[in-house]
């Protein structure tokens, strides 16, 4: 078994660390307080080819493979967790989903621009009554004619105020319920659709986050991604990648706050001396590292399976639900270790809290990732 990156994997993932630590690290704290990422930094990851990272250069893409891209998640994580997740849903949940499953016409009508960073994605799943349970949507898009016909209520759509198409699920034949869902693709500037206010989160604020109402809003047929009613397979399959970035996301947030915390263990002095030569110091980050180094070989072993095309459904879910719970662990301890300075905001630790929370919970909670692992191992 051979854990070795390629020579090609290690200078993207050191390139992604170079410029993730010189450009975007110390603007994250500015990102979190202001509640968003300006646009020049997105023209910037456009320039470097961050913004199409999977797609074929004929596309405009970087035509990474799957870990090169984990990899570089990983790393954008550690710097700005908010950066990280905006980019992850671009990549793998918009222009992942074109690719993989848009007509020809289609990827050439989108994929350039949103490789070049001249649009930005975004995915629309949940709803106000459908989370986790992604079966039970209720808004519809009834075709007629010519054209799909859309009323309901989208939420948590990260992008949702700064993107410029929208990867977007609902029924199409309400009466099959999860056997009627298809996959629509939405631009912003199509009529009736309305973009609420930014949403005020605990963590991850840098991230745009609305909810999208639709009343009477017309979107043309050519715009179904794949077969109609085969929406949920789409769903579900894109999940995959979704959680895997996820994964990534929290050993990057992990990763962060043990640096923090091992460095601020250091130059602490108690009692005539650094607090890192205490033994109960030094029990937690050797707790912190090895369960961040655990985590970070299920996001990897995962990562490995969805760049051979193998089906990974449960290793994908292992990773995510591991690597958020050890996220949390590591936050929590990294803000003990530095005491009542890790409740301040000038301290890193502080957002590194608040932004790991969300990834139990987003792209499927730790229990429905439970569910996915048990019905794997009972079949």
């Amino acid at each position: 078994m051979d854990f070795k990156l390629t020579e090609d994997q290690r200078m993207i993932k050191e390139e992604a660390k170079k410029f993730a630590q010189k450009r975007l690290a110390p603007l994250a704290q500015e990102f979190d307080e202001k509640e968003e990422i300006p646009k020049e930094i997105y023209k910037e990851l456009s320039e470097l080819g961050y913004m199409g990272m999977m797609l074929p250069e004929k596309y405009g893409g970087s035509n990474l493979d799957f870990i090169s891209y984990i990899l570089v998640m990983e790393e954008f994580a550690k710097a700005c967790a908010a950066l990280e997740i905006s980019l992850s849903v671009h990549n793998s949940l918009v222009c992942d989903a074109i690719f993989q499953f848009g007509t020809e016409k289609q990827k050439e009508k989108y994929l350039p621009k949103l490789a070049k960073g001249e649009w930005i994605g975004a995915y629309s799943l949940t709803e106000p009554s459908a989370g986790t349970d992604a079966g039970s949507l209720k808004t519809t898009a009834l075709l007629n004619k010519d054209y799909y016909l859309i009323n309901g209520t989208k939420s948590f759509v990260t992008n949702g105020g700064i993107a410029d198409l929208f990867v977007f699920f609902a029924l199409t034949n309400p009466e099959a319920k999860s056997k009627g869902i298809s996959c629509l693709l939405v631009e912003k500037n199509v009529e009736s659709l309305n973009i609420g206010a930014k949403e005020k989160k605990m963590g991850i604020r840098g991230s745009d986050t609305r909810e999208l109402s639709f009343e009477d809003c017309k979107i043309p047929k050519e715009n179904l991604l794949g077969e109609q009613n085969h929406g949920l397979r789409i769903a579900l399959t894109l999940l995959d990648s979704g959680r895997i970035g996820v994964g990534a996301q929290s050993v990057g947030i992990a990763q962060a706050a043990l640096d923090e915390a091992l460095e601020y263990s250091k130059q602490r002095v108690q009692f005539g001396q650094p607090i890192c030569n205490f033994q109960a110091i030094q029990f937690k980050l050797a707790d912190m590292a090895t369960q961040i180094d655990a985590a970070r070989l299920l996001v990897y072993r995962a990562a490995h399976l969805k760049s051979k095309n193998i089906r990974c459904s449960v290793e994908a879910s292992m990773a995510k639900v591991f690597a958020s719970e050890v996220a949390n662990m590591v936050v929590n301890e990294a803000v003990q270790i530095h005491g009542g300075y890790g409740y301040m905001k000038e301290y890193a630790v502080e957002r590194y809290f608040r932004d790991a929370r969300v990834t139990e919970i987003y792209e499927g909670t730790s229990e429905a990732q439970r569910i996915v692992i048990s019905k794997g191992l009972l079949k």
